[in-house]
């Protein structure tokens, strides 16, 4: 693929609303949750957050923030490897932040969702208090 055909190629790609937020978005308000999307006035715009528990969730794509990135990092050229590595930094950054303000933090994997989304939401939920609406085992992935 020619370096301007994959340039246009991965700029289609959509940066927030992904399907694996979509997935972790309707599982939890399927559950009897309600959340922000994409708090601005907070660093890294947390994909979900729960404002009055102090939490913020992202859901993160495993080749742009860079799961187990020191593995693969190699097959890049220069350019995506600095990108993915800038955007390990900036995420670093921006939980290190939002910790330091009282957040608690919870990161899901691209691959954690597709894997075990229930596990996924029950990580977020252990952090949250009791809902009335929320039902245990009433979750099932989308692809």
């Amino acid at each position: 693929m020619s370096p301007e055909k994959r340039s246009a190629v991965m700029a289609r790609i959509k940066g927030r609303d992904t399907g694996p937020e979509r997935a972790v978005a309707e599982a939890l308000r399927a559950r009897g949750w309600d959340f922000e999307t994409h708090a601005r006035d907070l660093p890294g715009r947390p994909d979900m957050l729960f404002r009055e528990a102090g939490v913020a969730v992202f859901v993160d794509g495993d080749f742009w923030h860079g799961w187990r990135f020191p593995q693969w990092k190699d097959k890049l050229s220069e350019k995506w490897e600095a990108k993915i590595e800038a955007n390990r930094r900036r995420d670093a950054r921006n939980f290190r932040r939002l910790r330091r303000a009282g957040w608690r933090v919870v990161r899901i994997w691209e691959h954690q969702i597709g894997r075990d989304l229930l596990a996924c939401i029950a990580r977020i939920e252990s952090l949250l208090p009791p809902c009335d609406g929320a039902r245990i085992g009433s979750v099932t992935a989308r692809g």
